[in-house]
């Protein structure tokens, strides 16, 4: 929602000054379609030559991300630390062995199912359950996982961002398509000469239309995509760092209510509960 009304403030705001400084409109529109064509057709040709097909299903996904709001907030994060406690709770009390069938099948185990958002969250619970299976092994120490969350940890972070990539990549390459469809125009100008001022007049103005939307696209819509993405792709990344948090003051000795205050730490302040509020609502639980 914020994307459309950001973008339709900067169209507002950049063609309102040019009407109202006598600019004619119909020029611009007259030639929209063709620099369009030249522009967009041009630089989505060079992205798909640019990047991988698993890379370009990745962009289209995180496009329709940039619309839709944030699944994160305060109300998520302390069902997720209320989870992670309520698993960390029953091993301390029964041991380990206790939730090798909860981390089997979460999708059927009552302890996940008792959160119904994160318990339900594939890239949640596949995250949580490999690694508390290495646990109920035995046979890796909380450095050895550490190594291993981190390296885990780094590859999500360059697969998502291959999408953000892709789109500021885009967004460098519209401007020089627009420097393209503009020289076209200007060729096509220079071819015909002899005709009259007017009409000359105009076929210039329409080449230099397609430098205006090239950098327009660029800066005005793609770039801010590619800002955006990047930031839901760090929210992302920021509840694995908080499970892997959690879970390691866990195997360090640390008791459930002090590990799971290790992970809300973590959270960006805009989505992290109080002291309180998540101790209150782990009693409720």
């Amino acid at each position: 929602m914020f994307v459309i009304i950001g973008w339709l403030v900067a169209i507002a705001c950049i063609f309102g000054v040019y009407i109202i400084h006598g600019g004619n409109m119909s020029v611009v529109l007259k030639a929209l379609p063709w620099e369009m064509t030249t522009i967009f057709g041009g630089a989505l040709g060079a992205m798909v030559a640019n990047n991988q097909p698993k890379v370009l299903k990745a962009t289209m996904k995180g496009l329709g991300a940039c619309f839709k709001g944030s699944k994160y907030s305060k109300a998520r994060a302390m069902e997720l630390l209320g989870m992670l406690y309520e698993i960390l709770q029953k091993t301390r009390k029964e041991g380990l062995m206790s939730i090798e069938k909860d981390i089997e099948d979460p999708h059927s185990s009552a302890l996940f199912q008792k959160f119904p958002v994160v318990g339900n969250d594939h890239h949640v619970t596949e995250f949580v359950c490999d690694y508390l299976r290495m646990m109920v092994s035995g046979n890796l120490n909380a450095h050895e996982i550490e190594s291993l969350m981190d390296t885990e940890l780094e590859t999500h972070h360059h697969e998502a961002h291959g999408a953000a990539a892709a789109i500021a990549r885009l967004a460098g390459a519209l401007p020089a398509f627009g420097i393209v469809a503009a020289v076209l125009g200007v060729v096509n100008t220079m071819g015909s000469v002899g005709q009259a001022p007017a009409i000359l007049g105009g076929m210039i103005a329409s080449a230099l239309v397609g430098t205006f939307l090239g950098i327009l696209l660029a800066y005005g819509f793609a770039e801010p995509l590619a800002g955006l993405l990047e930031q839901k792709i760090d929210e992302d990344g920021k509840e694995l760092q908080c499970i892997k948090t959690t879970l390691l003051a866990s195997m360090q000795g640390y008791a459930p209510q002090i590990a799971i205050e290790f992970g809300r730490k973590v959270l960006y302040s805009t989505e992290r509960p109080t002291f309180a509020e998540l101790e209150a609502h782990v009693k409720k639980k």
